[in-house]
């Protein structure tokens, strides 16, 4: 008579507990299922999907929403159809005018300086042969005239990033978690271009911080792409060919210290006597310019310390051992899972 009162004692509190405590765990792990494969969609080895739909076939473009692919513009049809509206820039190299063809705003680029025309060429060359979704786009050129035909991005370089991001319309852009994917974006590149379809390209003009931010571009859905390509040397580590930016001396601590004239301030610089180096010169500038992308919003330092053991090894002095802009890539990417993950359902670890 007793025994059933002793049967329903079997499944104490603790046990009632365990359950809520296995689907919390399982509720734990099907969002980070979720999350691999939103993060996996989306940012497979960069800050976006590798086929980007807007791209067309070697040689072609299309701008907007138009659906078809146009073949790049020559020399005639530049002349013909593209008119300038007025100069936004100028550079050693090149100077820009926004410009318009068939009602759309497009970049016209011109050879500033006849003596810097093989660097000119480098980068048009550059510009064609590495086409994606890492690349501003090509819309055509005219190798007779110096000149070259990009997209327009109205949002302009990344010199300019935090000014954008306190203008009204954008100020619910400037979060940490949308600065972290800027962040992405930019070592993509890099990660792109040490392993383009060229072989392992150093970004060169690259020997201060504004200098850099000069070479990429934001665009209108809040992406990076690199812009200018005149200065990205080949590494051939096989046939022994390394790369030297530039045949002047490069001071200060954004520069690599392989960059940096070796035999000090009794021995004057002589640009044959310079040592060469590689491609993990991008690498020792990554941390200072992801310092700068993720700026001084909340959550930014929770970021950086998140990110400190990595960029702590972008600075070994020995370049050898330095992560591969891959490496550091995948560290971005798991720290921006985690951190949404966290935010997500705040309190986690505590009631695991």
């Amino acid at each position: 008579e007793k025994k059933p009162r002793f049967v329903r004692r079997e499944f104490p509190p603790r046990e009632v507990s365990s359950v809520w405590l296995a689907l919390l765990l399982a509720a734990f792990l099907l969002l980070n299922a979720l999350l691999y494969l939103y993060l996996n969609k989306f940012y497979s080895s960069s800050g976006r999907t590798e086929t980007d739909p807007s791209l067309c076939p070697f040689g072609y473009f299309k701008l907007g929403g138009v659906k078809n692919c146009s073949p790049w513009l020559s020399c005639e049809a530049i002349n013909r159809e593209v008119r300038k509206l007025k100069r936004v820039g100028e550079g050693a190299v090149k100077k820009v005018f926004l410009s318009e063809w068939k009602e759309k705003k497009v970049v016209l680029s011109q050879l500033t300086n006849s003596e810097l025309k093989e660097d000119f060429l480098h980068g048009l060359k550059m510009l064609k042969a590495l086409q994606s979704q890492h690349v501003v786009r090509l819309l055509g050129y005219c190798e007779q005239q110096f000149t070259i035909l990009t997209e327009y991005h109205p949002l302009g370089s990344l010199r300019g990033l935090n000014e954008t991001l306190h203008i009204p319309k954008y100020k619910g852009m400037n979060t940490w978690h949308r600065r972290l994917m800027l962040a992405i974006d930019y070592v993509s590149v890099i990660r792109y271009l040490h392993s383009s379809p060229l072989g392992t390209l150093v970004m060169c003009d690259s020997n201060d911080l504004d200098k850099v931010l000069s070479q990429y571009l934001l665009t209108s859905d809040f992406h990076v792409v690199v812009n200018d390509l005149d200065a990205l040397p080949l590494v051939n580590r096989s046939a022994g060919r390394l790369v030297k930016c530039g045949h002047q001396e490069l001071r200060g601590e954004f520069v690599a210290p392989e960059q940096r004239w070796p035999y000090g301030e009794e021995v004057p610089f002589e640009d044959d006597l310079m040592p060469p180096y590689d491609e993990k010169t991008d690498i020792w500038k990554i941390p200072d310019v992801s310092n700068f992308f993720l700026g001084h919003v909340e959550g930014s330092d929770i970021v950086r310390l998140h990110l400190f053991d990595i960029h702590a090894a972008c600075k070994k002095k020995d370049p050898s051992e330095r992560p591969s802009a891959q490496e550091v890539l995948n560290t971005y990417r798991k720290v921006l899972a985690l951190l949404i993950r966290e935010a997500a359902m705040p309190g986690t670890r505590e009631m695991l």
